[in-house]
Formats: structure tokens, sequence, C-alpha cells
């Protein structure tokens, strides 16, 4: 028999917490003008606006996006960035990886739960579009916050640098075999909330809980609130033990969480700094450093008064954000059963074109999307030749998984997992070298956790998560342009869980419009799942970018 205090306590717990929801969006995916930083171009909205809408959801619910392709000239694609996609992968949304493109005047629907609250975002992620316009905040609400009560207000602070040109001009320029310093785009400017900035009307004796999310392609951020503390309390998706600090870095793609109250000694109206860290290294005292884009928001506590210019900062002294403290005390995963190294440097393709290379290997979109080879390929799903030249990594559902990612460039760079939540174990100091080895590393006993991490110059970061959720997800560099460049490699997780998996009948379809297999090996082989006749070896030499190419193979 339960006890009836069992009970009682069970009720109670049921009532503090909301029946799961449907939340549904209908979205037409379509060019729209736009000038953000008074510079006009075609940018990609949503149902004729521009920027597009958020989406918010509660832990639990059921999240459904009826996406319309109206580009015309372009095919697109949606990945919800650091959404689990808990028994989902197919809804994860990387073209050639879980889904085809999605081919101009067709619909497809994206449905999934969200099982953990935090402020996330989404993004196009077929062939470097989502520079083009094509993002936006998706924060997931949380029952039972920790922070609860200890603010007054939530608001929504985009960052992201921005270009004047589209991003597939972008592209042609830098994957060109002149361009031998292999030079990303550089931003023509940085906006702020997509270019409508952000003045926060403040009250004495309250504090608001500001959600920052970095949609560069390119620059990380430093932000700077005067004389106010922030109080960090989540990075990415993950409560930590509240941090205080004034300053501030935001790597591409990360998010944080910060408090910012106001005292009641506060008086007049407070400007807040951002910076777009265009620099190599920001750690490199010794290094000239250059800040070219800013912005100057307000803390506005008397409208009557006037809105004062931001405080020069001089140097830049963000908190070590891989030594922040996860909120829940959970130990470093120990020890890890399998080991990926990933070497990152800069590289030249067979045809003297730059790329980007793990383990001295770019990355390769093949015919078939790697999740559909895993599932129709049987017991071959094992074996990393069916996929062909994506940087493959076969993992085994439950083990724990260590990523140690050395990245030989001199400059830093922002690593992402899709679908999971990695520990930050260990990130070396700028000029470390590569990593030897466990022994002799000081390991966060209690290591923050992310799914976005920046890796120093010349150095090396030591990741593990654990295997429990079978898909195929991508691990990459979030500067987009090196994405473009081939800066990614694939995890298989649990292929013996995905064989024979089923995929929804719209998600075929955009593959038949397409032209492109969805069955087989990397060339769509299903006779001989290791004959690899077909597979792309070499990149193309002229970049398309996502224009719709229906008969390109």
């Amino acid at each position: 028999m339960i006890p009836p205090s069992t009970l009682l306590f069970f009720f109670l717990a049921l009532a503090l917490v909301a029946s799961p929801a449907t939340v549904t969006y209908d979205w037409n995916v379509m060019w729209v003008w736009a000038a953000p930083d008074g510079f006009g171009r075609p940018v990609i909205g949503i149902n004729g606006q521009w920027p597009c809408p958020p989406i918010e959801a509660t832990v639990g619910d059921t999240v459904v996006i009826n996406l319309l392709n109206l580009l015309g000239n372009q095919t697109t694609g949606l990945h919800f960035h650091g959404i689990n996609q808990v028994q989902t992968a197919d809804m994860d949304g990387p073209s050639g990886t879980t889904q085809c493109s999605v081919p101009p005047d067709m619909g497809l629907k994206y449905q999934f739960t969200v099982d953990e609250a935090g402020t996330y975002w989404y993004h196009s992620h077929d062939m470097g579009q989502y520079p083009d316009g094509l993002r936006g905040p998706f924060i997931v609400h949380d029952p039972v916050d920790p922070f609860e009560g200890s603010y007054d207000e939530e608001h929504i602070l985009s960052i992201s640098d921005w270009y004047h040109n589209d991003s597939i001009t972008l592209v042609r320029n830098m994957l060109n075999p002149s361009n031998t310093d292999f030079r990303p785009p550089l931003p023509d400017s940085l906006i702020v909330n997509e270019g409508q900035g952000f003045e926060l009307n403040v009250t004495k004796g309250k504090t608001y809980r500001i959600r920052i999310i970095n949609y560069a392609a390119f620059a990380a951020a430093m932000v700077h609130f005067d004389s106010h503390t922030m109080g960090i309390i989540t990075n990415d998706a993950a409560y930590i033990k509240k941090e205080k600090a004034y300053h501030l870095r935001i790597g591409p793609a990360q998010r944080h969480d910060i408090l910012i109250s106001v005292g009641d000694r506060d008086a007049g109206n407070y400007p807040f700094l951002v910076a777009l860290d265009v620099n190599r290294d920001w750690t490199n005292s010794t290094e000239t450093m250059s800040w070219p884009l800013n912005y100057t928001g307000h803390l506005v506590l008397d409208p009557s008064l006037p809105l004062p210019a931001a405080q020069v900062v001089d140097r830049w002294l963000p908190p070590d954000d891989a030594l922040f403290k996860p909120y829940e005390d959970i130990a470093a995963y120990s020890p890890y059963d399998k080991l990926i190294t990933l070497d990152f440097r800069f590289c030249l393709d067979q045809n003297g074109y730059p790329r980007s290379c793990f383990n001295n290997l770019t990355y390769i979109t093949q015919k078939v999307p790697t999740l559909y080879s895993a599932a129709t390929t049987n017991d071959s799903n094992t074996n990393p030749i069916v996929y062909g030249q994506v940087n493959p990594f076969i993992i085994d559902y439950g083990i724990t998984v260590q990523i140690v990612i050395n990245n030989l460039d001199s400059a830093s760079h922002p690593f992402h997992l899709h679908g999971h939540q990695f520990q930050v174990l260990y990130r070396g100091a700028s000029g470390s070298g590569p990593w030897r080895g466990d022994d002799g590393l000081d390991y966060s006993v209690f290591p923050p956790w992310r799914d976005v991490v920046t890796v120093m110059p010349d150095s090396f970061a030591v990741l593990r998560f654990r295997a429990h959720n079978p898909g195929v997800w991508l691990f990459h560099c979030h500067i987009e342009w090196h994405v473009e460049m081939g800066l990614t490699a694939t995890v298989i997780e649990a292929p013996d869980r995905l064989r024979g998996m089923t995929f929804p009948a719209d998600h075929i379809e955009a593959c038949r419009r397409m032209g492109i297999p969805y069955r087989g090996n990397a060339a769509g082989n299903t006779h001989n799942f290791t004959d690899t006749t077909g597979f792309r070896l070499v990149p193309p030499t002229t970049y398309n970018g996502a224009l719709y190419l229906p008969d390109d193979t």
C-alpha cells in the first residue's frame, strides 16, 4: 500500500506541472527586403516578415513546425540548435545528414518533444543559408526553474555579425584557389535584435533575466553592462551556479542567460556595450586588439534624461566559462570507453581549393543523407565505409565518449555537437599545444555542460558525453564559413538501433523531388553497401550553396 503522505506529494507535484501541450507554427519561408543596419538587401523571412518569429514552448511540449518553402530559387530546412531530439533524430534538420533539402513550393513538417528547458535558437542548416536571415530564438520554459523568483521580467538579446552580400557570393569568393590565407568573409556590421536594438525600460528594485543569443556566422561578441554586475545563470541551455562578471564573451551559436538588478541607489540611464570579437585570440595581451564593430544599448530608468555613451573598454576580461560550475553537482563521466581525436587545420583539396579538415579530411556531403544510410544498410551500418567522406565515427549505445579537439590553427574556434550537451572537462590555454593524453591534466570534478565550446588557438579541449541518444549527429565548427569549407565530422550513435528506422512520407517526398536516393550507402547502392562507386570524394569546384539544382549529382 502507498502511504497517504506519498500520494499527497505525488498529486501536489502533478498540480504544479502543467500538462504537456502541442505548440504549432505554420511558416511560409520566403524572401523579404530588410535593412537592419541601414543597407537594404534581400533576406529570408517567415510569413512575409523579418526578423523571424520566436518559438516558445514548455518542457514536455510537442512542437510542430509546418514549413512551406516559397523561396523560389533555393532549397531550405530547419535545425533546432541545442534541442536533443531524443527519439526524433530525423527532425534534427541538417540537409544531407538527417534529411534531404526541402525544394521550392514544397511543405515539410517537423515534430518533436522538447525535453530540457533553456535558451535555444533555430536556423537553416542548408548550405550556409542562415547568415541570409533564416534564424530565430527558441525558448523552452521551465516549470521548475531553480532561479524562479530571482527575477521579475525576461527579455531576449540577440547579437549577430551582418553582411551586405548574400552567402553564396561570399562563399564563392572564399572558396577560390587564390585565397591562400584561408580568409573567411568579414562582417560589414554588428546588429542587435536583428537591427531593432535593445533599449530596456527598467524599474528600481527589479531584476531582469536577459537571454543572450549569438547568431553570428563568424564573430564572437563581448558584452558589458557598465556599472551593473551580470549574474550569469546558464551557459547554452544548462543551469550553472550563478557567476558574477562585468564582462562576458559569447561565441557564435552560444547562449548565456544573465540577471541584471536595478538597485534603489541607481539613478539616470545606464549604457551597455556589445563589441564583436573579430580578433584571433582575445587572451593574447601582446597582440594588438581590434574592435571595429560596436553597439550601445541602454537600461532606461528615466526616459526624460539623456542616454549616455557607453564607456570604452580598453581590455576585455571575461571569466573562463570552461570553469563555470553546473547548478547540480554532476561529476565528470569517468572512465571513458571511446576516444575520438579530431585534429583541425586548414588544408587544400585535390584541385587546390582552400578547405578545412579534421584529421586531414574535409567533409563532403554525399548523395544519400547519412541517417538514411544508417537506417537502410542493415548490418553494414556499423562499417564507416558505407557513409563516404563525412568523417564518420561509429559509437555504441550507452558508452562514455571522450572527444578531444586539437585546434592547430592560430585563432579560436567554436565547436558544436548535435543531439547532446557535453561536459567540458578541460580547455587548454592559448599556445598550450595539442593534447598529449589525460595524465597531468587537472580535469574539472564537476564540469560545466555546453553544446558549443570555444577552443583556444594552438590548443585543445576535452569533452565527454554518454551515448544515450541513437541517431546521426554532426560535430562541427560553428563559424558557418568554416562549415562550408568542410570543418565537420559525423557521430553515428547506436547504429544497431537505427536499422529499419522509417521516415515521414513528406521527408521521403523531398528526396524524390530533389532526385536524391534515400536508401543504401552514400551513393545509393542498395545491393553492395561497401561498394564505393559513385561516392563523392572531391568537393565541387563551383559552390552553389542552397540554389535549387535538382539535377545536380
